[in-house]
C-alpha cells in the first residue's frame, strides 16, 4: 500500500530524481544485454544484474527530457562502472568471477580439440608447399606480400571509426548498424576458416592491442551515453560495437601476423607468406572450373582398348599415321621421329596373346619368352649372326652382332685393347651406343660397370628396341633425323657405333656434328664398319669422305685395329679439350656455332651443321673430366658452387648432399611397403632431381631411367656427371619406348606438377602402357593428388599394396586386366 501512496506524489522534484536514475540504469542495463545476447555467453554476474533491471522497470512515458538532463553527470558515473561489465562480457577479463563461471563446458572442449586437429593439419599441408620450385616460391612470396600491404592499412580505418562515431548523423548510424550485424554473421562463419591460417598460438603483443582497443571502447560508451534515449540510439551503440568487435580481431590479426613474421625471421625459419582467403578461393574456383568443363570425370571413366594398326606394339608418337602422311619428304627419316598426338590417347595397350611375366636378370640377358615379344623376322634376317634365335618357347640371344658374332665381351675386350685409355669401369662409365640392334653390346658392358643409352629406329629392324628392353637392358626408340637428340651436350663418355648405317658425311656432316655436341671433350668415337677395314669402292669413298669430316671438326684419329677372330676393324677418335685446333683451321667448314646457340637445348631443337666450341674456364661444365667411377657417384661435381642455389633452396653443393641424404633408405622403405628386388629390373625415375634414386639403388642388380622434365631445372648433366643415366621429356606426351617395358616406376610430386597442363587420365594410361604387368607404381605427392591417382588405378584394377595418402606415399601392383571394347577410331 505504501508504495501506491507514494505514487500519487509523482510531482515532487526528489520524487522525479530519483526515478529519473532508475530508468537510467535499467535502459544501460537492458541496452547491454541486447548488445552481447545474440554473439556472446553471458556471465552469472550479468544475468544477475539483468533479473533486477526486470523487477525494478517502470513505465517511463511521464518522464520529461529535462529531467533526465539534469542526471546527466550520474549517468556518466554509471557508464564508468559498467564498462567492467561489459569487458566481463566479451570475455576478456573473468574479473572477480567465481571458478565455476569460467569453466569451460564439454562443447567448448571438443571445439578446442577440433581446433588444435585443424592447426595440426595446416601446418602438415605448409610443409608440403615449401617443397615448391624457386620461381613458385619468389611468385608466393610476392602474391603475400601484395596481400599484406593491403591488410597494414585497416588499423587506421578501425581507429577512425572507433573515434569518430559522433560525427555520423543517426541515419547513416542506422544503416551502418544493419550492415554491420550482417557483416558480424559472416565474420562469424568465416573465422572459423581464417583462423587457422593467420592466427596460431598468438603472440604476447595481441593482448596489449586488445586491452588499448577497450579503453577505447569505454570512451566511446562514455561519449554515446548522454543520446541512448534517442529513437535510434540503441542501433548506432550496437553497431559502433559490433564494428569495433569485428576491427579488434583485425588488428589482432595484423599484430599477430607481424610478430610471427618477425619470429620467424629471427629464428631462421621460412619466411613464406600466409596464404590469404582470396587466393585460396581463386584457385579453388580454378580447379572447380576445369573439374565441371573436363569431359571425363576418374571415378565415372570408362577405359577402352586403343584402335591402332600396331595393336600391342603402340607407341602414340612414332605410330602418329596420321602425321607421317603429311610429311613432304622421308629423306632424313621424319617418318621415326616424334609426332605426338596433339591429344593424347587415353586407351589401353592390349597384351600379346600368351603373355607370362617376365624372365628375371640375368638370365633374361640370353632368354625372353616368345610371346611376350612374338616377332621373328630379325631371328630370319640376322640369325646366322647370332643377333637372336627361337629356341620353343623362348627367343635366345647368344650375345652376337653384325660385328661381333663370336660374342660382345670379346669385341669389348678388343676395343679396350685397341685403345687402353678408355679404361671401362673407370675412366669410361656412360656410353651412348647408336643403332644398337637387340642390346647386346650394352648388356654386356654390364659386366665391366659400364651402362650404356642404347637407341634404334622403331621397325628398322623389326621389334629391336623392344627386345633390348625385354632382355634389362636400357633402350629407347630414336632416330637421327632432323632434331637432336633428348640428350645435354657433353655427357657421354663414349659413343660407338657397330654398322649402324648412319651416313655421317652427309648435310655438311651435320649427324656427325650431332654427335660432337653429345661427346664429352677428351671422350672417344668408336666406328665399327666396313669402311674401316674394307676396299670396296662404296668403302672407299666413305672413308675418304669420313676423313675429311673427322680432320675438320678436329677429331684425332687414335687408332684403327683389325679383330682377327671376327675379321672386323675399328677405328677410334678423339674429341679435342681445348679450341686451338678449331682456331687454326684453314677453311672453317663446319663453321663454328653462334654464340647464343645454346648446345644444351634438346626438346625438339632442329640440327644444324655447326661446331660447338669446348669450355675452357676450369668452373663450366665440361673443361674436366668426371673423377674416375665409383667416386663421381656421390661426389658433388667440381662446376657446382656455393654461388648458385639448388632445387630445394641450399647452395648447390649442400643441396646435392641434402638430395643424396634423403634418398639413402630408399632400398629398405621400399621393401617394406611391398617390393621384392629379385623382381626388378628395368626402373624408371620419373621426376628425378640429382639422381639420387637412382644412386641409392646401385648396389642392387638394376638399372635406372631417369627422366628430366623439360619443364622442370635442369639437372640432367648433374645426373650423367654421376655416371647415372637419363634424358628430356614432357610428360604429358608419350615417352619413347615400347608397352611393357619397366618393372617399376617412380613418381616423385610429379603428377601433381602436370595437372594444370594435361588430363590425368592421358598420363594414367601411358602410365599403364609403358608398366609391365607385376610391375609397381610408386606415388609420392599431395593427398589430393594420390586420392585421385588411386581413383583412376581402381578403375584400372591395379591392386593398391600400399596406401597412406595422408602420408604422401601410394604404390601399387598393375595386374594383365584389359577391357572388353575397342576405342572408336
Amino acid at each position: 500500500m505504501a508504495l501506491f501512496k507514494t505514487r500519487k506524489r509523482s510531482s515532487s522534484p526528489s520524487y522525479l530524481s530519483t526515478l529519473t536514475i532508475f530508468v537510467f540504469i535499467a535502459l544501460c542495463v537492458v541496452g547491454v544485454w541486447m548488445l552481447t545476447s545474440k554473439s556472446v555467453v553471458v556471465s552469472p554476474q550479468t544475468q544477475r544484474d539483468e533479473d533486477i533491471a526486470a523487477r525494478t522497470s517502470i513505465d517511463t512515458s511521464a518522464t520529461t527530457n529535462d529531467e533526465l538532463t539534469s542526471s546527466h553527470e550520474i549517468a556518466v558515473k554509471v557508464a564508468e562502472n559498467l564498462k567492467d561489465t561489459a569487458s566481463s562480457v566479451f570475455g576478456d577479463n573473468p574479473g572477480h568471477l567465481p571458478e565455476d563461471a569460467i569453466k569451460s563446458d564439454d562443447k567448448n572442449t571438443n571445439s578446442e580439440s577440433q581446433k588444435q586437429h585443424m592447426l595440426a593439419s595446416m601446418d602438415s599441408q605448409l610443409s608440403e608447399e615449401s617443397s615448391l620450385t624457386q620461381k613458385e616460391q619468389v611468385s608466393v612470396i610476392h602474391e603475400a606480400g601484395a596481400d599484406s600491404d593491403v591488410k597494414i592499412t585497416e588499423p587506421e580505418k578501425v581507429q577512425q571509426t572507433i573515434t569518430e562515431p559522433s560525427n555520423r548523423n543517426k541515419k547513416d548510424e542506422k544503416m551502418a548498424a544493419e550492415v554491420v550485424a550482417n557483416e558480424e554473421q559472416s565474420i562469424g562463419q568465416q573465422q572459423v576458416v581464417q583462423g587457422f591460417d593467420t592466427r596460431g598460438s598468438k603472440p604476447d603483443g595481441d593482448d596489449e592491442n586488445k586491452e588499448q582497443l577497450r579503453e577505447d571502447k569505454g570512451a566511446v560508451e562514455a561519449n554515446h551515453l548522454s543520446d541512448m534515449l534517442q529513437k535510434d540510439s540503441e542501433a548506432a551503440l550496437k553497431g559502433a560495437e559490433v564494428s569495433e568487435k569485428i576491427e579488434n580481431q583485425k588488428v589482432a590479426d595484423v599484430g599477430g601476423e607481424k610478430q610471427k613474421a618477425k619470429a620467424e625471421k629471427k629464428g631462421g625459419k621460412s619466411k613464406k607468406q600466409w596464404s590469404t582467403q582470396a587466393a585460396q578461393s581463386q584457385k579453388e574456383n580454378k580447379r572447380q572450373k576445369v573439374e565441371s568443363n573436363s569431359e571425363d570425370k576418374l571415378e565415372d571413366h570408362t577405359w577402352y582398348l586403343c584402335n591402332v594398326t600396331t595393336g600391342q606394339d603402340y607407341i602414340p608418337c612414332l605410330d602418329n599415321e596420321k602425321a607421317v602422311k603429311q610429311l613432304r619428304t622421308t629423306r632424313h627419316y621424319e617418318h621415326r621421329e616424334r609426332h605426338c598426338p596433339q591429344d593424347p590417347p587415353t586407351c589401353l595397350v592390349p597384351l600379346p596373346q600368351g603373355y607370362k611375366t617376365s624372365i628375371e636378370w640375368p638370365s633374361s640377358r640370353d632368354k625372353i619368352w616368345y610371346h611376350n615379344v612374338p616377332h621373328k623376322l630379325l631371328a630370319e634376317v640376322k640369325g646366322h649372326q647370332n643377333w637372336v634365335k627361337v629356341t620353343g618357347e623362348f627367343l635366345t640371344f647368344p650375345g652376337g652382332g653384325t660385328q661381333f658374332i663370336n660374342g660382345a665381351l670379346h669385341y669389348i675386350d678388343f676395343v679396350q685393347q685397341a685403345e687402353p685409355n678408355i679404361a671401362w669401369g673407370k675412366h669410361t662409365r656412360v656410353v651412348l651406343d647408336v643403332g644398337c640392334g637387340v642390346g647386346s653390346f650394352g648388356g654386356f658392358l654390364f659386366e665391366r660397370d659400364v651402362i650404356t643409352m642404347s637407341f634404334a629406329p622403331k621397325d628398322e629392324h623389326e621389334a629391336q628396341v623392344q627386345f633390348a628392353l625385354e632382355r634389362g637392358i636400357p633402350a629407347i626408340s630414336a632416330v637421327m633425323g632432323t632434331q637432336r637428340l633428348p640428350f645435354p651436350s657433353r655427357v657421354f663418355d663414349l659413343i660407338h657405333c657397330a654398322r649402324c648405317r648412319v651416313p655421317w658425311h652427309v648435310d655438311g656432316g651435320m649427324l656427325l656434328l650431332e654427335l660432337n655436341r653429345l661427346l664429352r671433350p677428351g671422350g672417344h668415337f668408336v666406328w665399327s664398319a666396313t669402311p674401316v677395314y674394307q676396299k670396296l669402292e662404296e668403302d672407299v669413298e666413305i672413308w675418304k669422305e669420313m676423313t675429311t669430316l673427322t680432320k675438320a671438326i678436329c677429331w684425332e684419329l687414335v687408332t684403327i685395329n683389325k679383330d682377327q677372330l671376327n675379321r672386323v676393324g675399328a677405328a677410334v677418335y678423339r674429341k679435342p679439350t681445348n679450341n686451338d685446333c678449331y682456331e687454326q683451321r684453314e677453311q672453317s667448314e663446319p663453321p663454328l656455332c653462334k654464340q647464343d646457340d645454346d648446345p644444351n637445348a634438346a626438346w625438339y631443337v632442329p640440327l644444324q651443321a655447326c661446331i660447338h666450341k669446348v669450355p675452357v674456364d676450369k668452373t663450366e661444365r665440361g673443361s674436366k673430366w668426371p673423377e674416375p667411377w665409383p667416386r663421381r657417384l656421390n661426389k658433388a661435381p667440381y662446376w657446382l658452387n656455393n654461388s648458385q642455389i639448388g632445387i630445394y633452396g641450399k647452395p648447390a653443393p649442400q643441396d646435392f648432399a641434402a638430395d643424396n641424404e634423403r634418398w639413402k633408405n630408399v632400398v629398405d622403405e621400399l621393401s617394406n611397403i611391398g617390393i621384392t628386388w629379385s623382381n626388378v629390373r628395368n626402373v624408371m625415375d620419373m621426376r628425378a632431381i640429382y639422381g639420387g634414386f637412382a644412386a641409392a639403388l646401385r648396389d642392387l642388380p638394376v638399372w635406372v631411367f631417369n627422366v628430366v622434365s623439360v619443364h622442370t631445372p635442369d639437372t640432367l648433366p648433374v645426373i650423367y656427371e654421376r655416371g647415372l643415366l637419363g634424358m628430356y621429356h614432357d610428360w604429358c606426351e608419350s615417352f619413347s619406348t615400347y608397352p611393357r617395358s619397366y618393372d617399376l616406376l617412380h613418381a616423385d610430386n610429379l603428377f601433381s606438377m602436370l595437372k594444370d597442363r594435361c588430363k590425368l587420365i592421358a598420363v594414367m594410361a601411358e602410365v599403364d602402357r609403358i608398366l609391365r604387368p607385376g610391375g609397381k607404381l610408386i606415388v609420392r605427392d599431395e593427398a589430393t593428388t594420390l586420392s585421385d591417382v588411386k581413383t583412376l588405378l581402381k578403375s584400372l584394377h591395379w591392386e593398391i599394396i600400399h596406401d597412406k595418402i595422408k602420408e604422401g606415399v601410394l604404390c601399387a601392383k598393375k595386374r594383365k586386366w584389359r577391357p572388353d571394347a575397342m576405342a572408336l577410331s
